[in-house]
């Protein structure tokens, strides 16, 4: 079972991760590149520069080492993207093993549906996706949002969507799915970008579909490559 889980789960993440990389190069590429342009203007020069390519850039804010333009920034987005892939697939799989239902094109890509309701976006409503020069409140009370938000609306669409749950527990489910909204994300005092508010709707717009598109892909090669993996019985 551990080998037919590992072989899955990086199968399906390599195949998903790198599919999203390319799909990130013509999406939200050229759109971090040109928050960057406004982040730093001083840096800009009249030859343009190859573009960016989203990744940990779009929330590092200038900060730290960050790769070269270029091949460099596209390998170490694609070498993330693909770990992030391979990281949903074997959450994907751990949670429906646990939940014991059959691991197939459909369940599969009906859970990965799901999990990127859970995990993107719920946790959008309140924080949106972030381009850089954008203002951000407090990093620690983000991120514990986001967990919480996150853990109650997966525990919310279980309750609510199992057919066997009294209404007493869909109530509740509703609840805790509203419960993170009105506590309410932590934002920033005054709300300052450089960015032109267009080019912000557009990147927030553009990474739900590219999350969505991502936990959609993994889901699918899930549910395709599993079966494809039967251990063979002992002869």
């Amino acid at each position: 079972m551990l080998t037919r889980i590992l072989s899955v789960g990086l199968l399906a993440g390599l195949l998903a991760g790198l599919l999203i990389a390319a799909v990130q190069q013509v999406t939200t590429t050229p759109l971090i590149f040109a928050a960057e342009t406004y982040e730093k203007p001083a840096e800009v020069s009249a030859t343009p520069k190859p573009h960016s390519l989203q990744g940990a850039e779009a929330h590092a804010h200038g900060e730290g080492w960050k790769p070269a333009d270029g091949m460099p920034r596209f390998f170490f987005t694609a070498v993330t993207t693909v770990a992030t892939a391979v990281g949903i697939a074997f959450v994907l799989m751990a949670v429906m093993i646990f939940a014991g239902v059959p691991i197939d094109e459909r369940h599969a890509l009906a859970w990965a549906i799901a999990g990127f309701v859970a995990c993107g976006l719920a946790p959008a409503a309140g924080l949106a996706p972030e381009l850089p020069g954008a203002a951000a409140g407090d990093l620690v009370g983000r991120q514990l949002w986001w967990v919480g938000t996150a853990i109650a609306t997966a525990v919310a669409l279980w309750g609510f969507l199992r057919a066997d749950h009294p209404p007493l527990v869909r109530l509740g489910a509703v609840v805790l799915l509203l419960a993170p909204h009105f506590i309410g994300a932590p934002h920033p005092h005054a709300f300052e970008s450089k960015v032109p508010a267009e080019i912000v709707a557009q990147f927030t717009a553009l990474s739900l579909v590219v999350q969505a598109l991502l936990w959609s892909l993994v889901g699918i090669g899930v549910g395709l490559l599993w079966p494809k993996f039967v251990p063979k019985p002992a002869s």
